[in-house]
């Protein structure tokens, strides 16, 4: 299927590995341009080089810290004009609220709710000046299950869940969509490296975190390509009617 986006510019956060990894190869398949952003300037060559080898398209990488406000300025002035921007960047740590202290809470939100505050914040109003843009906001599935041993990361997601709709009900009156997505479990490199050290220690098998995964929905966690596929799909032509939303994927589980 043709998403008709092919040309575009589109500016992915965290996208070094991961879910936003996966996005960018997808919007590649599909002809679009690309600006990488993560902090490990290595993995975003590496992935950026693996990117061109298979498509034929512009693969720029730009290695900063989006926790700060002067970063963002910086990267979005690099990064020119910005089609589609994929907030994906952050991963905040679990615990309760006994185990998750002050300075580790705001740092984490610095990154992953402030992060895509300020992102949108600063390419908001080059896409309204042109009447057209999409918002793609990678959320979690935390911020609607409300887990009290996440608790930084359900508050810090609800925040971003309502961030998203707000700021949708007043985007389309300057010709910008902006959609949320809320992942499940999904097997990223940072979900295996979880689930081992939980099978070691439930276990005493490192080898066996698969079988963590068992109870899920269809017996497995959700594959990175899989959100990537949904995310592509809302930044295009195809999705216009779209904005305001936030999906849910997590194979239906309660």
């Amino acid at each position: 299927m043709d998403l008709q986006i092919a040309g575009k510019r589109a500016l992915v956060t965290g996208g070094s590995k991961g879910i936003g990894k996966a996005v960018a190869e997808v919007l590649a398949q599909e002809g679009c341009d690309l600006i990488l952003v993560a902090r490990d300037a290595q993995a975003l060559e590496d992935t950026a080089h693996a990117i061109r080898a298979k498509n034929q398209v512009t693969v720029e990488t730009i290695a900063a810290d989006l926790s700060s406000d002067d970063a963002v300025k910086t990267v979005v002035g690099q990064a020119g004009e910005i089609d589609i921007l994929v907030n994906n960047a952050g991963a905040i740590p679990p615990g309760t609220l006994a185990e998750v202290d002050d300075t580790t809470w705001r740092k984490a939100w610095d990154l992953k709710v402030y992060g895509f505050i300020s992102m949108c914040r600063e390419i908001y109003p080059a896409m309204a000046a042109r009447q057209s843009g999409v918002i793609i906001n990678i959320i979690g599935h935390a911020g609607e299950s409300h887990p009290p041993g996440y608790i930084a990361g359900a508050a810090g997601n609800a925040a971003l869940m309502g961030f998203t709709k707000a700021l949708a009900h007043g985007a389309h009156g300057d010709g910008i969509r902006v959609v949320g997505i809320n992942p499940g479990a999904i097997l990223t490199e940072r979900a295996i490296m979880l689930a081992r050290t939980k099978a070691e220690a439930q276990f005493g098998d490192a080898e066996r975190w698969p079988d963590l995964h068992k109870s899920l929905p269809f017996g497995r966690a959700g594959l990175p390509e899989e959100v990537a596929h949904t995310a592509v799909f809302f930044a295009s032509p195809l999705s216009s009617y779209t904005s305001g939303t936030i999906l849910t994927i997590n194979g239906g589980k309660e």
